[in-house]
């Protein structure tokens, strides 16, 4: 109530003392950061915006292939289509995106950003019409995670006319993608958008004694209404959107030595293996003109967000068939052991490779698949103010933002357990609903910021300040629906980010860029884990003119307390929910950006697109015995996050035709901070190749082969095996406009 009492005194305090002037010019977009790419490259630290020019060229509907295209952006891949990708900036933990702040339209989409940040719900990629990446100072205006930075992913816009677009692709392992949408603006200020985006697949793999496919149906289903009279300094917009997804993966990996042999196999221990998600957004934007130089938006949200991720876990070595009563032995431990040819207890290596392959019948209730049903909610109003003056030789841009914020993750999860009879999975025991998981967990958050661009002759200085107030609660109850109390904790958290960044222009196409803030990471609800902190420094050049773009940034992170939250996902022995101190942590880099065009030939455009990022990271103090981070010692390397990694983009393009190739390198990382032999991943260097023919104004032909050389890398380790990059894949697709 605090909290709800003092953002509405605020936002109504900035309202009035506004509202004492106006004029009659039109409100300004709010879903944006940036707006642009020029507007990106005038910001006082790194950020990029990757619009629909940049996405064109591929048709990528994977985000992880999208969001290479900036540096400082690091993946662990899991499942090669992006549908909950792990995403890391400036070295922050890859684990679910769960150390950036993502946003779809300015608003914060995570599940839960606060309670439980892991990205199980991913926006639809291949329905964007622009990405935005924020690093550096800046990124305190965008938190709560501010030591990596910000991804803010930008839905189609209200077109300006009526008209629409129609992409329908085909492609191998039965891929398809339909994406059409129509939409426009009325003379009374009434526009419309109505969209629609089709994706499925068979997937890539292939499951031992199985029929079941490894693949995906996505549907995505968008409408806006909005008006904004051209007299009037109101606008509102209304935007509606859910997304059902259906898809067949697994956390099961391989052991190296069946990689080796067949990179696209998956075990029949996984075939029932599938989560079904639905999620829902209603978001509703409103922007006052208050005077030329002033302007007031409010944005009031509501995301919400189940799923039900069935799948194996693990098994019991022991032979017990009750579910209640069960002594798991995780596949992550079956890996290692056949990986380093270790028995585990008395159950040799050819025993437990037997149980991987199917020849092996396992005692009845002896394998665990867990339903890992969970409902999410995210909602709160948001309000910014917006004030350009001039005061002396001085120019300011000053932004206030204040939100208040609310969600919660459900969890009421249920372990069954199954026999492997004659290679197939047979149910033994239901299992007691709650008896993987029963428990709430809540996040109450107001965040204020104050970023002020000062413009004065050739330097411009952004001075920020961000308050985070968080409140955090756990309540867990004892198996069963009725939910009898067990036991609960909670956290607050009060924390005030300051940052200043800083650009000097040397001359019109020559800028000079500097920057430090205190980033933050939320913490979770976990009693004794310390919030993650650490200072950010960033120090670079960016030169622009018609013909070149290149920039070069370095980074330092210095962290405080490195913080690891276990998850499932992560693959590790601890408690979901849990967190882990890592202590003090340096992470320290190199980002370059070079954009240009070679030049013409016989009226053939060249681009050329290049980025580079280079990343030391490592932990600065020794940590023994934690279930997370494992034995550390200082001067070991930050899992997941590579030392090399680039990508180059060459293209012809014609009047009427185009042809990339996107050849990304990236270097072989640790997965686990001992980095021993089966903890670490492989190099890899995959190549793209597209192709498009536009047959007029309105019709367009384009193909893409993905992996043109059908590379086979393990590119994780975690959940629960070696993991494959996606295979060879070829598409071929028409788009319509009118």
């Amino acid at each position: 109530m605090k909290r709800t009492l003092l953002a509405t005194a605020i936002a109504l305090t900035m309202f009035n003392v506004a509202a004492q002037e106006y004029s009659t010019n039109k409100a300004i977009e709010t879903v944006t950061i940036y707006g642009n790419q020029q507007k990106a490259q005038e910001a006082t630290g790194a950020a990029q915006y990757i619009g629909e020019q940049d996405l064109e060229k591929f048709k990528y509907s994977d985000i992880q292939r999208i969001i290479r295209q900036a540096p400082g952006v690091s993946l662990q891949i899991e499942d090669g289509y992006g549908l909950r990708p792990n995403i890391s900036i400036r070295g922050v933990a890859t684990e679910r995106s769960s150390r950036i702040t993502l946003l779809e339209d300015n608003v914060l989409i995570a599940p839960a950003p606060y309670s439980a940040p892991s990205a199980y719900y991913f926006p639809t990629a291949g329905r964007m019409s622009a990405f935005e990446v924020v690093k550096g100072p800046a990124a305190i205006t965008q938190g709560p995670y501010t030591i990596g930075g910000a991804i803010n992913m930008i839905s189609t816009p209200i077109p300006s006319t009526q008209g629409g677009q129609v992409t329908l692709e085909a492609g191998q392992n039965a891929t398809y993608r339909a994406h059409a949408t129509v939409g426009g603006k009325n003379d009374n200020g009434f526009g419309y958008l109505l969209e629609a985006h089709q994706w499925q697949s068979d997937g890539f793999q292939d499951i031992d004694r199985s029929n079941n496919d490894t693949g995906l149906d996505v549907t995505d289903l968008t409408m806006k209404l909005a008006y904004a009279p051209k007299d009037s300094r109101h606008s509102v917009e209304l935007k509606l959107q859910y997304t059902d997804q259906d898809s067949e993966q697994s956390y099961l990996g391989l052991t190296d030595a069946d990689f080796a042999n067949n990179a696209q196999r998956r075990y029949g221990l996984s075939a029932l293996d599938n989560i079904s998600t639905e999620h829902t957004q209603v978001m509703l934007n409103y922007a006052f003109q208050i005077n030329k130089d002033l302007n007031f938006t409010a944005v009031a949200y509501n995301n919400t967000h189940e799923r039900d991720w069935f799948k194996t876990e693990g098994i019991d070595l022991d032979g017990s068939d009750n579910a209640q009563d069960f002594s798991s032995t995780s596949w992550s431990d079956v890996v290692n052991a056949i990986n380093t040819n270790e028995a585990i207890d008395d159950i040799s290596v050819s025993q437990l490779q037997g149980i991987l392959n199917g020849t092996i019948d396992t005692a009845e209730g002896s394998i665990q698949l867990r339903s890992n049903n969970r409902e999410y909610y995210s909602r709160g109003v948001q309000f910014g103010l917006n004030l350009d003056k001039e005061l002396g030789e001085a120019k300011h841009h000053i932004e206030v933002g204040i939100r208040l914020h609310q969600d919660q993750e459900d969890r009421l999860q249920r372990n069954s357990t199954y026999q492997q009879l004659n290679g197939q999975l047979v149910l033994s025991d239901l299992g007691e609903l709650g008896n993987a998981g029963n428990r709430v967990q809540d996040a109450d958050a107001l965040a204020i910021h104050v970023y002020d661009r000062i413009t004065l002759g050739d330097w411009v200085f952004t001075p920020g300040l961000r308050f985070e107030d968080i409140s955090q609660s756990r309540t867990r109850y004892t198996n069963g629906a009725d939910r009898v109390f067990r036991d609960d904790r909670e956290n607050d958290t009060t924390v005030l980010l300051p940052g200043l960044g800083v650009l000097y222009k040397v001359d019109a196409n020559l800028n000079l860029i500097a920057g430090a803030h205190k980033g933050f990471t939320a913490p979770s609800n976990s009693p004794g884990a310390k919030e993650e902190e650490a200072i950010n420094y960033e120090l670079g050049v960016r030169y622009a003119n018609n013909h070149l773009n290149t920039e070069l940034v370095y980074f330092l992170s210095d962290y405080d307390n490195i913080v690891g939250v276990c998850t499932a996902s992560s693959g590790s022995n601890c408690e979901i929910g849990d967190a882990f101190n890592g202590d003090a942590a340096t992470v320290q880099g190199v980002e370059f950006l070079f954009k240009t065009e070679l030049g013409q030939f016989n009226g053939v455009r060249v681009p050329l697109n290049v980025t580079y990022t280079y990343i030391d990271s490592e932990f600065n103090t020794d940590i023994s015995g934690t279930d997370f981070f494992g034995d550390v010692t200082a001067g070991d390397s930050i899992p997941y996050i590579p030392e090399n990694q680039g990508q180059i983009t060459l293209g012809l393009e014609g009047d009427n035709w185009t042809t990339y190739l996107n050849a990304v390198f990236i270097d072989a990382v640790c997965t686990r901070a001992s980095c021993e032999k089966f903890e670490v991943t492989d190099s890899s260097f995959i190549v793209d190749l597209s192709s498009s023919y536009n047959v007029n104004d309105n019709l367009r032909l384009f193909a893409r082969i993905e992996n043109l050389t059908n590379q086979e890398n393990i590119v994780s380790r975690q959940p629960y095996g070696a993991r494959p990059n996606k295979s060879r894949t070829a598409s071929v697709g028409v788009s319509y406009s009118f």
